[in-house]
């Protein structure tokens, strides 16, 4: 049986050393950069934070399988809806962290057979880390929080992000259209773990984005247990994925503008 306090040590003390470690690389001033893609970067603090991340989970759970942006293989058959799986983003929000930007995070989540039981979301340039253990709420350093009470689209504070491929934005600009329509006004500031832990606390009201699983894997269980709820924008999503860690067309918003907000992001 997995003992949740001790899971959750391991990985915030994991998700603590990447983030210090990620800042002091970026205080060099000589920050290496490469292309994983056209536009996608990864730099040498990625690859850094990783190995960190992964040292420390492996040294305490030998036996437990590891997916992550950086070093997990595409062609990887691991079933992730059984036994012990961690998901790992050892930065997210890498193009804020190589322009010098502050909203960055580090994401860990741990799964037990396909269900998210814990998640760390540690942003190391504004000095907090948001938390969650199944059952037992969400905390920003220690602190208990608490989705907002928006209860009117029009007030309504939205966050999203834009896809790096570029070809079809038909979708991507109706809804960006009608979140601007509709609600108070839209903030893209390029971290989802970091915008899904801040709709946890109240600094947003809705977020959706398009994303893949170490994005939402540890934001979505701390907004789950800040008493967030989620949806799709489309009938979209990953078969392969446990529905927790499955990004797909995501919407997460506060209780009271959840229904409006979906139906606002439906493209007939």
């Amino acid at each position: 049986m997995i003992n949740q306090n001790e899971i959750l040590s391991v990985a915030k003390e994991a998700a603590l050393l990447a983030g210090a470690h990620a800042r002091r690389i970026r205080e060099r001033k000589n920050l290496k950069v490469e292309y994983k893609g056209r536009v996608d970067l990864v730099t040498e603090a990625d690859l850094a934070a990783d190995k960190i991340i992964r040292e420390k989970i492996l040294s305490a759970f030998p036996d437990h399988y590891i997916l992550s942006e950086e070093s997990s293989s595409k062609t990887d058959t691991h079933n992730l809806y059984a036994g012990p799986v961690w998901v790992v983003d050892p930065i997210d929000g890498t193009t804020n962290y190589a322009h010098g930007h502050t909203h960055v995070g580090v994401s860990i989540a741990f799964m037990q057979d396909g269900l998210t039981q814990v998640g760390v979301v540690h942003a190391p340039f504004l000095d907090e880390t948001f938390t969650a253990i199944r059952g037992q709420g969400a905390k920003l350093n220690g602190q208990p929080i608490d989705a907002s009470r928006c209860d009117a689209l029009e007030k309504a504070l939205v966050s999203t992000g834009f896809p790096y491929e570029r070809e079809n934005l038909g979708g991507v600009l109706a809804r960006i259209e009608r979140a601007l329509i509709h609600c108070r006004d839209v903030r893209r500031a390029g971290a989802a773990s970091i915008d899904i832990s801040w709709l946890a606390c109240g600094r947003l009201d809705a977020f959706y984005e398009n994303l893949s699983p170490w994005d939402v894997a540890a934001g979505l269980l701390i907004a789950k247990e800040a008493g967030a709820l989620r949806a799709r924008f489309s009938d979209n999503k990953n078969p392969d994925l446990p529905e927790e860690i499955d990004g797909t067309d995501l919407v997460v918003t506060a209780p009271g503008v959840h229904e409006a907000f979906v139906q606002c992001l439906m493209l007939a």
